[in-house]
């Protein structure tokens, strides 16, 4: 699966993915680790990129969890990665969304970009409700990538996730499909 805009493309990651998703994860460990959970070593290894993307596969054939490589259109160069989880049916119709950017492709607009796509597949294609983010308040960057995306400032969950050994208040931010009145 693959959706396109204007400089970058966001698609399903596959096994042969699995070395740019690990030379990604590498070049931008310390970045990212700020606004992670721990991660184990294993996760940093080719065999640990490979099971990632298998499972999350396995998660997307269940419409539990969507895991996309996000690529610059010029190179088809994986920059980043976004994904929907946390997937509720029934009476919510609702999941998180998440994504990491390399920090050299930071305030270009890629991201906002990407996120866009994934809102309008996830209201779209799989007939989401509703969608939410978590930042923390003073990740300003993806506080506003978030906001130009349509998404809206709903309040401050304390100590609401654990980043990188420590309990983190986030900023939750949402988006509501709008055009779902059945």
């Amino acid at each position: 699966m693959k959706i396109s805009s204007k400089n970058i493309f966001v698609r399903t990651l596959e096994p042969d993915d699995a070395k740019a998703s690990l030379h990604l994860e590498l070049n931008n460990r310390e970045f990212f680790q700020k606004f992670a959970s721990r991660r184990e070593e294993s996760f940093y290894t080719l065999d640990g990129q490979l099971t990632r993307i298998k499972k999350n596969k396995e998660l997307q054939e269940l419409d539990q969890y969507y895991f996309f490589g996000i690529f610059l259109n010029e190179s088809e160069k994986q920059i980043g990665s976004i994904m929907l989880s946390e997937i509720l049916r029934g009476a919510l119709q609702s999941c998180y969304v998440g994504y990491f950017l390399d920090r050299n492709h930071n305030g270009k607009g890629y991201m906002t970009e990407a996120l866009r796509l994934i809102v309008d597949f996830a209201f779209n294609q799989l007939k989401l409700h509703r969608i939410e983010a978590g930042v923390m308040p003073h990740n300003i960057g993806s506080i506003r990538v978030l906001e130009k995306a349509g998404f809206h400032k709903e309040g401050v969950a304390r100590k609401n996730v654990k980043i990188n050994g420590k309990w983190e208040d986030h900023q939750v931010l949402a988006i509501i499909n709008e055009d779902d009145t059945i």
